[in-house]
């Protein structure tokens, strides 16, 4: 097993690539896989640039928010440290990522705090890359992992963006983007800095950020659904999951991520009514709903006759094994979109071969 470093070092997911990289060559990352303010005479029409950059909190105050949430995170949780060894012990999903690289960066946090923030951003990248990878595994072509690597690192905050690190690794993306317009079934080389090529790498390595125990999850899960019932029971109404309520407060449970709504419906640890439960299910079938039809309306929209199904492949690689057993999403359901992959991909090439092309099969299909 190769060794590699997982940590940020302060702010970045990519910084480690060139250790990585040099232990793992490219050949078996491959297979792993209008606002308007008027004074007297005087109107001034502001541009949608002005406008963010009008909205976008200083840095400073970013600081200081963090550090506010980041305490009451471990006061609620009653440690002094948000590390359980090299592990995550405080659930840190509630920070957006200018505070997460405000925590990783700023020298006014701890070493274990900017370790457990670089440990969390990790998490995200990882998050993000394990559909497509996923994906990529099965088709052969990484196109989709590096447009789904460069949405997130352009996703990320300004101060973030300015870092070096950050630079070279958009660079790196944009590189491997520009090799795979012309090839895209050959793993690109661009480079030390590339952190897909990083993050294959530790997924080859097994060495990749492991999800929180469901456990764990659960006993966050039961604390959050405590304080909301208090909070209702304030007001002077009672909680209730009836969205139609007029006389209670509604708990609302699709905004709970699915991760949370997995271990209450699963509830392993039997912390959840039956009401907690089906309430979760309800919320979690929905959102896996809602995942399933902007897959096909995103399909519906491509000329290739593979999208949808390359889609499911995506959003499986996705999801926990937790979070596919309470949505429904069985290996079968799995197995059903690889093999409509692999025989639309078969007629569609012997179409081609026939004469025709791709949008040529699509029309002829009905599409």
């Amino acid at each position: 097993m190769v060794a590699v470093s997982t940590t940020y070092s302060t702010s970045t997911y990519y910084k480690a690539a060139a250790a990585v990289t040099a232990a793992t060559t490219s050949s078996t990352t491959a297979t792993t896989v209008a606002s308007t303010t008027g004074q007297s005479a005087t109107s001034v029409t502001l541009s949608d640039e002005a406008k963010a950059a009008l909205a976008t909190k200083d840095f400073v105050t970013v600081l200081s928010e963090t550090r506010a949430k980041l305490l009451a995170l471990l006061k609620e949780a009653a440690r002094t440290s948000p590390l359980e060894g090299d592990k995550l012990a405080v659930d840190l999903s509630s920070l957006d990522s200018r505070e997460l690289f405000a925590m990783g960066k700023d020298d006014t946090f701890t070493p274990d705090e900017q370790k457990a923030a670089g440990i969390e951003m990790q998490r995200r990248f990882e998050s993000a890359m394990a559909g497509p990878a996923g994906l990529a595994k099965v088709t052969g072509n990484f196109t989709a992992l590096y447009k789904a690597a460069a949405e997130f690192l352009d996703a990320l905050g300004p101060e973030e963006k300015a870092d070096a690190d950050w630079i070279a690794g958009r660079a790196a993306v944009t590189d491997a983007q520009k090799q795979l317009a012309t090839d895209p079934k050959t793993f690109p080389d661009a480079g030390e800095d590339d952190p897909v090529a990083l993050y294959l790498a530790l997924v080859e390595a097994g060495e990749q950020i492991k999800p929180q125990p469901i456990a764990d999850v659960a006993t966050t899960a039961r604390k959050t659904l405590d304080a909301l019932y208090a909070d209702a029971i304030k007001t002077g109404k009672a909680p209730t999951f009836n969205k139609s309520t007029s006389v209670g407060t509604y708990i609302d449970m699709s905004k709970f991520d699915s991760r949370t709504l997995s271990s209450i419906v699963l509830d392993s640890t039997g912390k959840f009514t039956v009401e907690e439960a089906s309430a979760a299910k309800t919320a979690m079938r929905g959102k896996s709903g809602a995942a399933l039809v902007a897959g096909f309306q995103s399909a519906a929209k491509s000329s290739d006759p593979t999208a949808f199904s390359q889609n499911i492949m995506s959003l499986f690689g996705g999801m926990s094994t937790e979070e596919r057993q309470a949505a429904g999403w069985s290996e079968s359901f799995y197995q059903a979109a690889v093999d409509s992959y692999n025989s639309t991909s078969k007629l569609t090439q012997m179409f081609a071969e026939a004469g025709g092309d791709s949008t040529g099969f699509m029309s002829w299909m009905g599409k």
